[in-house]
């Protein structure tokens, strides 16, 4: 079966254009990343080559604008690497989404633990510490329990 999709991937058809295009992409992305400060290596990245124009989509205008300052020496490393361009353009992508902080759960106490609580904190010293986090604890568990 995969010498079947081998065989067919080898022709001359729009799945091995589109792979062989995607490798060229990999390959310039290769050469870009090495050459763009360590703070920028993320956030950009090669969208496409077209007609000796390269495209590079950026997160950020801020990027975007020391990117387009660079400019010359991008095309001239790009240069000695073997890729004559005529240009390169720069895109602004959107921002990666910010994933969504939901608030824990609130937990409570039952009354028998915080009975338990109570009696323990009572049995330390009082200048102890963990007799003062268990008393702020079972403070905290108490407005929960009323309200």
């Amino acid at each position: 079966m995969s010498t079947l999709l081998h065989r067919y991937l080898g022709r001359d058809t729009p799945i091995a254009r589109l792979q062989e295009h995607a490798a060229r992409l990999e390959r310039l992305q290769n050469v870009l990343t090495p050459i763009l400060p360590v703070q920028y290596a993320s956030v950009c990245r090669v969208a496409n080559l077209k007609e000796d124009v390269l495209t590079i989509s950026v997160r950020g205008s801020a990027v975007a604008v020391r990117l387009k300052q660079m400019l010359p020496s991008l095309l001239d490393r790009f240069a000695q690497a073997g890729y004559l361009l005529q240009r390169i353009q720069i895109k602004v992508g959107l921002p990666e989404p910010v994933p969504e902080h939901h608030a824990p759960a609130a937990r409570t106490l039952s009354e028998a633990a915080l009975a338990q609580i109570i009696s323990l904190a009572a049995s330390l010293p009082a200048d102890a510490p963990l007799r003062a986090s268990l008393e702020t604890l079972a403070r905290r568990a108490r407005i929960r329990l009323e309200n």
